[in-house]
């Protein structure tokens, strides 16, 4: 039976961010959000060309189901993008972005990602972490120095290993999971701007919520601005529907630096 998505996009600057860093898609067929590398030239250029390259990629595909080969020369191709970028422009030397997204493959879900930007199932009463964040904090956890509570408020949590910066070696860093997919499933995809400041358990509590997407996107944003996040937050929710009951809106949309009128004329 052919799925789709039904997804929501919410993505702000916050209160303590001049500019937004982060860019979400979607389509029928994926949601993603990618977040700049905070710190770093151009963070906002960075998670716009992944994004905009990406989803120009699949568009010219023409494929309503994407397999992991696909995938990862979509995401080849953006990250190359990046370098020709830098090439143009070497103010932007050192620009980097997270990336993270499901993407429909017939009865399964093709999960794509590097960086510390997470995916969430929520799936008949119950929610898990799909991604494994590409994290110093991660290595930590796993390695017993530290344990997840620590991981939470430690100094160094922001730190990454991999992330999409127009080196070649960096698509061989990317994780793409195969998840078995059935109506009714919700996903999450948020960057670290939600899950830094709202404990997982309450990021769960609040996907698994009645409601459609627009209304869970819009409480946990929220829930994150009054948690005081010192980051930009971006969340996309979609739910799992037969290709039937998809609504009936099937266009890409971006959120986010994605938005045209967020970027500077320059990277436009």
């Amino acid at each position: 039976m052919p799925l789709t998505l039904d997804a929501a996009l919410r993505s702000v600057a916050g209160e303590h961010r001049p500019h937004n860093e982060d860019s979400a898609g979607c389509a029928p067929g994926y949601a993603f959000v990618a977040d700049g590398v905070g710190g770093h030239a151009g963070g906002d250029v960075a998670s716009w060309t992944v994004a905009h390259r990406l989803m120009a990629a699949l568009a010219a595909s023409g494929s309503d189901g994407f397999t992991a080969e696909d995938l990862r020369t979509a995401v080849a191709t953006a990250n190359a993008d990046l370098a020709e970028r830098v090439r143009s422009d070497p103010s932007l030397e050192g620009m980097a972005t997270t990336f993270t997204g499901v993407f429909c493959a017939d009865e399964a879900v093709r999960v794509v990602h590097i960086g510390d930007s997470r995916a969430y199932l929520w799936r008949d009463g119950e929610g898990r972490r799909i991604t494994r964040d590409d994290s110093l904090v991660q290595l930590l956890v796993e390695a017993g120095v530290i344990d997840a509570a620590e991981a939470a408020h430690h100094p160094r949590r922001n730190v990454i290993l991999h992330c999409l910066a127009g080196d070649a070696e960096d698509a061989a860093h990317v994780t793409v999971l195969e998840v078995d997919a059935r109506p009714g499933d919700r996903w999450l995809m948020s960057t670290d701007g939600l899950t830094d400041y709202v404990p997982e358990e309450r990021v769960l509590a609040l996907l698994g919520t009645p409601g459609g997407p627009e209304a869970v996107a819009e409480a946990l944003v929220g829930e994150a601005l009054d948690a005081d996040a010192w980051d930009n937050v971006t969340v996309v929710v979609a739910d799992v529907v037969a290709a039937g009951d998809a609504p009936a809106d099937g266009t890409a949309r971006l959120a986010g630096a994605a938005a045209d009128d967020q970027l500077p004329a320059a990277a436009r």
